[in-house]
């Protein structure tokens, strides 16, 4: 069974039918409460609702270290980009992007300097964000991975604005050239085109990732594998297991809306 959230986006009712479609059980929550009672092993959706939930149904949820893109060779980024504290990063006096390495705590922008980033009062200082340099992209692509390998891809934006679409075959061969054994078996990792070559955007979990045009049956095999069973975690994955908090609590049995059977 794959647990969803409250509010499903497009491209989660699109998970969910490719899941009827191959016979598997959703349910839809209507908080963060888990039911008591309920079995099961997956989850798709953003990381407050999955930390919520899924430390309780014992799910493992597969990320990226934080700092996977500022360890990357510049070949592959085509930018400086560093890992720091938010504290570090008020000093910063240029042009900036920064986000949150694998959650939605810092806005994901190009901020004109330090001073443009939320104040203490409302985040901690020591929160981690990743900072680059600011590239304008022309073309980017998501790539869903799964064992290395690009699985499924689509083209989501053109100079900054949505636009969906197939992905070429150097952005797949680009993407499947990733060193592998730095990220987990099952992945997605954002590449585009910025000065007529190749890089690195951003790599997101692929149990909280929108899918754009990707083949939702092909997203789904990695979707299943990146929130699955902490027991079926493979060896070489548990290092990429995301430790989010249990601030989830369990509910009666009326916590369930929307089960998909």
């Amino acid at each position: 069974m794959i647990v969803l959230p409250p509010r499903l986006t497009v491209s989660a009712a699109r998970l969910r039918d490719a899941a009827h479609a191959r016979g598997l059980p959703t349910v839809q929550l209507d908080s963060f409460l888990v039911p008591a009672g309920l079995r099961a092993g997956h989850v798709h959706a953003g990381p407050a609702f999955a930390d919520a939930v899924a430390p309780r149904l014992g799910i493992g949820l597969l990320e990226a270290p934080a700092d996977w893109a500022a360890r990357l060779p510049d070949g592959f980024t085509g930018r400086e980009v560093r890992l720091m504290s938010l504290r570090e990063a008020y000093r910063l006096r240029r042009p900036a992007f920064v986000k949150s390495p694998n959650d939605k705590v810092i806005p994901a922008l190009v901020y004109t300097d330090g001073s443009r980033l939320p104040g203490p009062d409302a985040v901690d200082p020591e929160t981690r964000v990743l900072v680059s340099d600011v590239v304008r992209f022309t073309a980017e692509y998501r790539m869903y991975l799964l064992d290395g390998a690009v699985h499924t891809a689509s083209r989501y934006a053109e100079d900054g604005r949505l636009s969906l679409g197939p992905a070429p075959a150097d952005a797949l061969a680009f993407a499947s050239g990733l060193p592998r054994e730095t990220l987990p078996s099952a992945i997605v990792v954002d590449v585009g085109l910025a000065d007529g070559r190749w890089s690195v955007i951003e790599a997101n979990a692929a149990w909280a990732s929108g899918m754009y045009a990707c083949d939702p049956q092909r997203a789904l095999d990695v979707v299943l594998r990146a929130a699955a069973p902490v027991g079926s975690v493979a060896v070489r994955d548990r290092e990429f297991l995301r430790c989010g908090p249990a601030v989830g609590a369990v509910a009666g049995p009326g916590g369930l809306s929307g089960a998909g059977g």
